[in-house]
């Protein structure tokens, strides 16, 4: 079972939309009279205005399940699971349809409801890609249904809208993410596909909080896209990356002869000299042996993490009554 949310603006499309396709038909409602498509509107727009400012007042809810699922699933069932659904994402005390639609070869159902609740408040939307992922998985593991194998099963000719460009930057972000070092190196390899990045800064400083990416106008949180592209995740995966190049170079390094290693040394050695650069009478050990330093490439996130450090430090030290 997987789900995917919308927001929108109009009622009236949207309930059009579900009910005037001829595979169609109205699973279960509540605080509308759902015989009807004018009057389904007029209810749903009547408790609107209770918010009138509220500008996307409209929830859309799609429930879908794996066609290996028809034969335990029933009219009655796919019902009780989308109210099920709509209590653990926090959708109640509000108006709803329920609309099953047969044009498919899978099993799925429309969810419309109220963001606008039987009391006038909003129904929030906060973290909602985030709670989907999390709801949908807990009733898959829990009636045993067909787990996915994830995004990479997902037919990307059926997507559309905004879904369509959340995958478009999934498909690059994989192997871009498995390939940098660095985040500049990074913002390269997505740029190279119409796809830009933005960091979000807490408030006065050069903190990184967050991440953004963008193509064709469409944005979205990196968590949003998956969760491994938050981030606290990709951060963490460019550094691994780091780590396994370093590794690499060491170990292409070890399976060299020592007599190529020797020679490169001498090599750089004899160009130091012809450059005038001093030696101090190094000998051949002291040359082999010598560290050699590696400059670090340049990260726009800078030292965020040692600077938030440093002043948490300092708040403490504050706190005890220390003074610099």
């Amino acid at each position: 079972m997987i789900g995917k949310q919308i927001t929108g603006k109009s009622f009236g499309g949207c309930i059009r939309y579900l009910l005037q396709k001829e595979k169609s038909a109205v699973l279960d409602a509540k605080g509308i009279r759902d015989y009807d498509t004018k009057a389904i509107i007029n209810d749903f727009n009547a408790q609107r205005r209770l918010r009138p400012s509220l500008g996307k007042a409209v929830g859309h809810a799609v429930l879908s399940w794996s066609n290996e699922d028809r034969p335990k699933l029933t009219v009655e069932k796919m019902a009780a699971h989308a109210r099920e659904y709509m209590e653990k994402m926090g959708i109640t005390d509000t108006q709803y349809l329920v609309v099953l639609h047969t044009d498919r070869n899978h099993p799925h159902l429309h969810i419309v409801y109220n963001r606008v609740d039987n009391s006038g408040n909003t129904v929030s939307n906060y973290n909602l890609w985030e709670k989907n992922h999390r709801v949908c998985r807990e009733m898959t593991e829990r009636y045993g249904y067909h787990m996915g194998k994830g995004k990479e099963q997902v037919n990307r000719q059926a997507l559309r809208g905004r879904e369509k460009v959340r995958y478009v930057i999934y498909d690059a972000l994989k192997p871009a993410v498995a390939k940098a070092t660095s985040w500049k190196q990074l913002e390269k390899l997505l740029a190279a596909r119409g796809i830009g990045i933005q960091y979000k800064y807490r408030s006065g400083t050069k903190e990184v909080q967050g991440i953004s990416f963008e193509k064709d106008g469409v944005k979205f949180k990196g968590s949003a896209i998956d969760r491994q592209f938050s981030f606290v995740g990709l951060n963490k995966q460019l550094q691994r990356n780091r780590g396994l190049e370093h590794s690499t170079a060491e170990n292409l390094m070890s399976r060299r002869t020592l007599g190529e290693q020797i020679r490169e040394v001498l090599d750089t050695h004899h160009g130091r000299q012809q450059s005038h650069e001093p030696s101090h009478g190094a000998g051949l050990l002291d040359i082999l042996f010598a560290p050699v330093y590696i400059a670090p490439e340049p990260d726009p996130v800078g030292d965020a993490e040692k600077r938030r450090r440093k002043r948490k430090k300092q708040e403490a030290e504050q706190s005890r009554g220390i003074s610099r």
